[in-house]
């Protein structure tokens, strides 16, 4: 049985991890961030397309997820957003709820994914969304996953606190995972999460990041 997160909230309502002592999303606007990083890092809407399959490790409080539904929608994209999820800690189906309504401009499509949660859902379908969450230890799931990715959210807890998520070993499933000219984008510019997605075969930049974070990284895969 894969066991839940652990949180508290502070600062007038965000969810921190008390396993690994780091926030969820950013104290100072967590939907901003997700735009800046995950999204425009990754060239998205722009690259968005019927099929287009976003990977993400770490899916904390589902924020990335409802933010890019919103981007798919506001782009008028026809056909079908796919997107995959892996975590090792999920958060309980009210603590998401909970979370996901600080965010009031992501409420309808909040609200419609909220049943879901409450009934467990790893699988969602619906008319614009093909979603799957992988529950277990990253390092075990992904290699196992026969997906492909054309655009990775790395959004583990902080390197720092949560090393195993940003193993080279697993840098590199990312990348095997990732399609020709994919992409990766994740809020850290620590050196090693870089030299990992280096040696992975990614072409690595570090870039500005978001609010109080100077840089941030953004990686692309060629075809090799």
């Amino acid at each position: 049985m894969t066991d839940l997160a652990d949180l508290e909230w502070r600062d007038g309502g965000v969810p921190v991890s008390t396993r690994f002592e780091d926030p969820y999303y950013s104290l100072e606007d967590g939907l901003a961030e997700t735009r800046h990083v995950f999204l425009a890092g990754n060239g998205l809407p722009e690259r968005f397309c019927d099929g287009f399959h976003v990977g993400e490790l770490g899916f904390g409080t589902g924020l990335n997820l409802l933010a890019s539904i919103a981007a798919w929608r506001a782009a008028g994209i026809g056909g079908v957003l796919r997107f995959t999820s892996f975590e090792a800690y999920p958060m309980g189906a009210e603590d998401m709820i909970r979370a996901q309504a600080g965010f009031p401009e992501l409420a309808g499509i909040a609200d419609t994914l909220a049943a879901h949660w409450r009934r467990g859902a790893q699988v969602i379908t619906l008319p614009e969304l093909e979603f799957r969450l992988i529950l277990g230890d990253a390092r075990e799931t992904l290699p196992a996953w026969q997906g492909c990715a054309d655009a990775w959210f790395l959004d583990g807890f902080s390197p720092a606190k949560n090393p195993a998520l940003w193993e080279d070993g697993l840098m590199g499933e990312v990348a095997a995972h990732t399609a020709p000219y994919g992409t990766a984008a994740t809020y850290t510019a620590a050196g090693f999460v870089r030299r990992g997605l280096a040696a992975a075969g990614f072409e690595v930049e570090r870039i500005p990041g978001y609010g109080r974070k100077r840089h941030m990284t953004r990686a692309r895969k060629g075809t090799r």
